[in-house]
């Protein structure tokens, strides 16, 4: 149990049950950010009936709600909503919920509540990425009804989030693994009955190889520090082994934890030596696929989109509409190519709204003759790609003014994915997992939405 705030109680850390409503006092600046922060919180009353979502996620990550009042649910989506869109810290957030008197009053904290960075982040990273996608869905079904926007002209393009790792080497990911295994072995010496394991730590042996590899020059040079470091790695593997065996009759609560542990990161040990072995002594080029490049955020993906640097994470493809309002994206899979996501993303609008976009815009990559046909099928009028591909203007369009309207039209969204990695953290998720990962995409997409959105209602 967490704590909520830095009074001497504990107490849990969301409630079940009480909304707190708007107060006459409630004391949004009159600063540009103070106006917006008004709009979106009173967006956020009229859909009330998102707050189930969110309190579902929050019971499901079994946080409790018994005793003294907590955190609402109400609260703990308000201020999800203010860390993307100031792109805070769990820390930084912490201080302007106790420092900002716009902030207090959209995040709907009671009078003297100061909510803790570990409260913040239990609860705001227990909503789901798939919440977060229904409170967009309203957010598009509202801006639809208001007719800011209604779907009849979209762009698609796709881009690059990066995970949060560090470029990954064979030699860094074996100092990795060595450097986790040792860490497990100290832990394990701390368990009943693990006082009388024995092994040697190759700790320091292992991170000066690491070391030396990225500055060494010659082959046979690289080539043996290699096999020490590797040689370091087995070695650690074993020992790890032999701690759960030794451990495997003592089965206490942290006994059974530690041994989940292990087994989760033993099998990623071996990949990674495995792999570091065809590169460097069988001189194997090692598949993309078949790739692990990072011990932590086993997800990733190694991306090269366009002829540029090699990126790790998820390839995202967004569609945004005439007001730059991000109607939909998806989380890839790998690294596919752009013309084989194309017809996917145009099924995903149709059910969204019901039609095909009256006239789309694509980058280059998503242009063949057959999603120029399929997409003419749906009922797409006006169909212009970026680049032509041995495709004709007027198999496209229907005149070539709506083919460069449309091709500058479709350059905007190049502005929106500047905005959304800029000025809401699009650019690197800085949460851990898959699951994280794909909620703190969608929780950017819903903060610029809003934030948009409140733009157009103080026009």
């Amino acid at each position: 149990m967490f704590p909520h705030s830095r009074n001497s109680h504990p107490s849990p850390t969301v409630r079940p049950q009480r909304i707190i409503q708007a107060t006459l006092f409630e004391n949004f600046a009159e600063h540009e950010i103070g106006r917006e922060l008004r709009a979106m919180s009173q967006w956020l009353d009229q859909h009330r009936e998102l707050l189930g979502l969110v309190m579902n996620d929050l019971r499901c990550c079994e946080v409790r709600a018994t005793g003294r009042d907590g955190l609402s649910a109400e609260t703990v989506v308000r201020c999800a909503l203010l860390k993307q869109y100031r792109q805070l810290s769990y820390e930084e957030l912490a201080f302007h919920l106790e420092d900002s008197a716009s902030f207090i009053a959209f995040a709907r904290l009671p009078l003297g509540w100061l909510p803790k960075k570990s409260v913040l982040h239990k609860t705001i990273s227990a909503i789901r990425a798939e919440t977060w996608e229904a409170i967009n869905r309203t957010l598009i079904s509202y801006a639809r009804q208001e007719k800011f926007e209604d779907g009849t002209v979209a762009r698609i393009d796709s881009t690059v989030t990066e995970a949060l790792m560090h470029a990954p080497s064979d030699s860094s990911l074996l100092w990795d693994a060595v450097r986790v295994m040792v860490r497990l072995l100290k832990q394990a010496g701390k368990l009943p009955g693990g006082a009388q394991i024995v092994w040697r730590n190759h700790r320091r042996l292992a991170k000066k190889g690491a070391h030396a590899i990225q500055h060494c020059r010659g082959e046979k040079r690289r080539a043996k520090l290699y096999r020490d470091l590797i040689a370091a790695t087995r070695a650690t593997v074993a020992a790890l082994q032999q701690a759960l065996q030794h451990l495997a009759h003592c089965m206490t609560i942290e006994v059974i934890a530690w041994c989940g542990e292990v087994g989760h990161y033993l099998p990623l040990v071996t990949r990674l030596i495995d792999q570091a072995e065809r590169r460097v002594f069988a001189g194997e080029a090692v598949p993309a696929g078949e790739k692990l490049v990072s011990l932590f955020e086993t997800h990733a993906d190694i991306i090269v989109k366009g002829g540029r640097k090699v990126q790790y994470g998820h390839k995202l493809n967004l569609t945004t509409g005439r007001t730059g309002l991000i109607l939909d994206v998806v989380v890839e899979s790998g690294n596919p190519a752009d013309a084989e996501r194309f017809l996917p993303m145009l099924e995903r609008h149709v059910d969204q709204y019901g039609a095909a976009p009256r006239r789309a815009a694509c980058d280059g990559g998503y242009a063949s003759a057959n999603n120029l046909a399929q997409a003419k099928a749906m009922g797409v009028e006006d169909m212009a790609f970026h680049k032509k591909c041995r495709l004709a203007v007027e198999d496209m369009v229907k005149s070539h003014w709506i083919y460069r309207k449309l091709r500058n039209f479709r350059a905007g969204i190049e502005a929106n994915i500047s905005c959304l990695k800029r000025a809401f953290g699009l650019g690197r998720c800085t949460w851990r997992g898959l699951a994280h990962f794909q909620a703190y995409v969608w929780s950017s997409v819903v903060a610029y939405n809003m934030a948009l959105l409140a733009r157009f209602a103080s026009l």
